[in-house]
């Protein structure tokens, strides 16, 4: 039975416990209640702690960032990382960054950028792309290393650059040109120039669909919302929280990973990210829909937007930082990556990797003090907080006897999240382990769980304990 039948029958409908915005925006946090376990550390496992974490500011794609390449952002993110914590770049083993839309000039973005930032020629670097959760990847990638004892310290990021994607000629004109380099005479070139039509003058732009399934994230997202009944009034509602939340975090100076950029041509230095815009419910409601038209819910105001932006932190074993005499911000604990249908679950990345990192962890819902979900739709949010609060989901897509049970809505996202301080696809991970971190310091938890969905549909889910005596 397909994804978007099966939620629309009563079964479900009667199951799925209500989960409104306005009462995302105004629960009262819960007491505290005694935790499962009081610590993660396990016997014979090392701990790989994250000692610190900047980005860029993230901005608007086609803004002060429009003139530079990716690996200006990741340069960029990994010399301010250095000047956050005083570095020395010889005491890193390994980098590896995130990307998705790759410069082809530069498609080892992590090696270009780390030369660029004046890290030696003998320190390796790699790229890796996972969609939207590619510096997560990144992240657990060096901890796997660092768990099988090859490197001590690492730096792990990504990068985004969406003010200059890649356009290509069309395979006609590639194959011709290809042709052409290879033609011996000049009665060969002239041969082929005369085959030139309009046609091949054609451009390919960057797919903006899934490959597999030939549809829009932004499509699968209005339907996801309108197989659980997620209104339109509700997802505005929920961008609305998002945008007031980054706004006031930004205006108390909660957003402290952010590292003012310079930038070449630019007068002003670029210190703030520049698409937090706190609107009214008036406002948003006379957008129209951006993908399902006339009737769709998705608009401008309530998706994530193109962003340019890199991120980078520094993570290592807990020995290694003692050596060193860096103080961590928290231990990285348990991941695991989870992927499902790529059309009617595109999006339930973090309905599937929560229960499973949970379990992995040994803990339950209620014992996680900061909930940081990537926020690609508010449509996508709120359909994965009523997917995981209903009983008959877990049951007949999960094979799971229970619920996970939605995360407690005054721990969510209460910094903002990538709907209103923006989404470089490569350098989302970093922002939200430095919110998960920063945020246990400042709301005194221990326990974080991170999730976020990617195209393809896949999903992470990690969870972050916090380190004894961190600070901001």
């Amino acid at each position: 039975m397909a994804l978007a039948k099966a939620y629309s029958s009563s079964v479900l409908l009667n199951s799925l416990g209500y989960v409104g915005t306005r009462a995302l925006g105004t629960s009262a946090p819960q007491l505290a209640a005694a935790k499962t376990k009081s610590s993660l550390a396990r016997p014979g496992l090392k701990n790989i702690v994250l000692v610190d974490g900047v980005r860029t500011p993230f901005l608007m794609s086609g803004t002060q960032y429009n003139k530079l390449m990716p690996h200006d952002l990741a340069r960029q993110a990994l010399k301010g990382l250095v000047t956050r914590t005083g570095l020395d770049k010889t005491s890193v083993d390994y980098i590896t960054m995130g990307t998705v839309i790759q410069e082809v000039k530069t498609s080892n973005v992590a090696r270009e950028a780390a030369l660029g930032a004046g890290f030696s020629d003998k320190i390796p670097a790699h790229t890796v792309t996972m969609a939207c959760i590619s510096s997560n990847q990144a992240l657990t990638t060096c901890a796997g290393l660092m768990y099988a004892g090859v490197y001590d310290a690492c730096i792990a990021g990504g990068v985004e650059f969406m003010s200059d994607v890649p356009i290509r000629h069309s395979r006609k004109m590639r194959a011709l040109m290809l042709k052409l380099n290879k033609a011996k005479t000049a009665g060969a070139r002239l041969s082929l120039v005369s085959q030139l039509s309009m046609k091949h003058f054609i451009p390919e732009l960057p797919a903006v669909a899934e490959f597999s399934t030939n549809e829009s994230m932004g499509h699968s997202a209005d339907r996801l919302a309108a197989a659980f009944q997620v209104s339109r009034e509700e997802q505005d509602d929920f961008a609305l929280r998002s945008h007031t939340y980054a706004h006031k975090a930004q205006q108390a100076g909660h957003l402290s990973d952010l590292v003012p950029f310079k930038v070449p041509g630019v007068d002003q230095i670029v210190d703030k990210d520049n698409g937090i815009r706190v609107s009214t419910p008036e406002q948003m409601a006379k957008l129209r829909p951006a993908f399902v038209k006339p009737h769709g819910t998705i608009t401008a105001a309530n998706a994530s937007y193109l962003t340019d932006g890199a991120s980078a932190a520094l993570i290592c074993t807990e020995e290694k930082a003692k050596q060193m005499g860096w103080k961590p911000k928290a231990y990285l604990r348990d991941f695991t990556y989870v992927s499902q249908d790529p059309k009617d679950q595109l999006l339930l990345g973090p309905t599937y990797a929560t229960p499973k990192v949970l379990e992995m962890a040994g803990l339950k819902t209620s014992d996680i003090d900061v909930w940081e979900i990537h926020e690609a739709f508010a449509g996508q949010i709120l359909a994965n907080l009523k997917a995981m609060d209903s009983d008959w989901f877990a049951q007949t897509y999960q094979g799971r006897s229970e619920k996970v049970g939605a995360p407690d809505t005054s721990k969510l996202n209460n910094w903002g999240g990538s709907l209103s301080i923006g989404h470089p696809f490569g350098a989302t991970g970093v922002r939200l382990l430095m919110h998960a971190a920063h945020r246990l310091v400042k709301e005194d938890g221990q326990f974080a769980c991170i999730t976020a969905c990617a195209a393809g549909g896949q999903g992470v889910g990690m969870v972050v304990e916090r380190y004894p005596g961190a600070t901001v």
